[in-house]
């Protein structure tokens, strides 16, 4: 098992190698999910369950808010199956949850649940309304504030229709984005997401600035994230972002408002790590999406796939479904700096389905 640099040098991951982390989950609810088939991040009329199944899960190997772990209507589990296997055969030293706007708090004890007194987030098409600049705020005063004895954190998401939020919020920057960003099906359901996009877009004023802009078209987990990149430069936390293009989008949001104030950025200790299902996605392009940045980025993916595997629901990936969440990418470049083979991640991965 290894890994492929998309950009930058592989210096950062392989400095990493062997080295103790702390792994955050930004969990956050967008109504956006709440459109019919946008998302299949979980179980249909129950998406805003999903964070709080895949915090259950990856804390504790159990899921205490419904009687069964998440899974798209087609089988496929979510991939917080991938990073709790990593997590039992080399453990994360801790694992702490970001509460962004859950709409159930997960049953979970021992583990740290930040809240930072923020609500689930309206429905892009309709206007979300969420209060940007105080959300962004709390993310700097976290990412300034944040401890860890660890010498690296690997910062995840979990928010069905999330990328959804992330093209919508890309587009609104002007960014290039037209066929860059992912999706949970293989087969994305282009026109509905594309709808909502459009009717997303139309709330926008030609004066809105940079944070009207992001309350009307975004999601909290974004935001935030912002927030804590640019908070955590004042202390040099080295950070892997783990994810794709919802993770890349993050570094638009923050490119951009360092643009709005002619500011910028140290970015030598940060990093985005992903899976090949993304990298290698004839319907996403990750690469362009980072090149579009001001500041230089390291970013990496993860070259594991099922193909030891028989297992019917997790070939799936493999063709092409889920793809990416709840930081399995990361997940995996840390499986990989440590030592661990892709015939034992797939092993411990199957002994979850039985």
């Amino acid at each position: 098992m290894n890994f492929e640099t998309i950009l930058g040098k592989v210096d950062f991951l392989e400095f990493l190698r062997g080295k103790r982390a702390t792994f955050l989950l930004s969990c956050s609810v967008t109504k956006t999910c709440e459109i019919p088939n946008i998302s299949q991040a979980g179980i249909p009329g129950k998406l805003y369950l999903t964070p709080t199944l895949d915090a259950e899960f990856l804390c504790t190997k159990e899921v205490r808010s419904l009687p069964d772990i998440a899974q798209t209507p087609k089988g496929v589990p979510t991939p917080a199956l991938i990073t709790r296997a990593i997590h039992e055969l080399k453990p994360y030293s801790n694992i702490e949850i970001l509460n962004l706007g859950l709409d159930v708090i997960p049953q979970i004890d021992y583990f740290k649940i930040y809240n930072f007194d923020i609500n689930s987030s309206e429905s892009i098409d309709k206007n979300a309304k969420i209060p940007a600049m105080e959300i962004f705020q709390k993310g700097i005063e976290f990412g300034q504030n944040f401890e860890t004895k660890d010498d690296y954190v690997i910062i995840a998401e979990t928010i069905p229709a999330g990328t959804t939020t992330a093209n919508a919020t890309a587009k609104a920057l002007g960014y290039k984005c037209e066929g860059y960003f992912s999706s949970s099906f293989k087969n994305s359901p282009n026109d509905i997401k594309n709808e909502t996009i459009n009717k997303a877009l139309e709330n926008l004023d030609t004066n809105d600035d940079i944070f009207e802009i992001l309350s009307k078209v975004s999601d909290n987990m974004i935001i935030f994230n912002a927030g804590f990149i640019l908070g955590s430069r004042v202390n040099d936390l080295k950070v892997i972002l783990a994810g794709g293009t919802q993770m890349a989008c993050v570094l638009l949001v923050v490119n951009s408002i360092l643009q709005s104030m002619d500011g910028e950025i140290d970015s030598s200790n940060l990093a985005l790590c992903t899976t090949k299902w993304i990298n290698k996605d004839k319907d996403s392009n990750l690469k362009a999406i980072l090149e579009q940045l001001d500041f230089p980025i390291n970013a990496y993916a993860s070259d594991f796939d099922f193909s030891l595997s028989n297992h019917p629901a997790l070939k799936l990936y493999d063709e092409g479904e889920a793809k990416e969440g709840v930081g399995c990418g990361g997940a995996l470049c840390y499986a990989t700096i440590n030592g661990l083979s892709k015939e034992v991640v797939t092993k411990k991965i199957e002994s979850f389905l039985g």
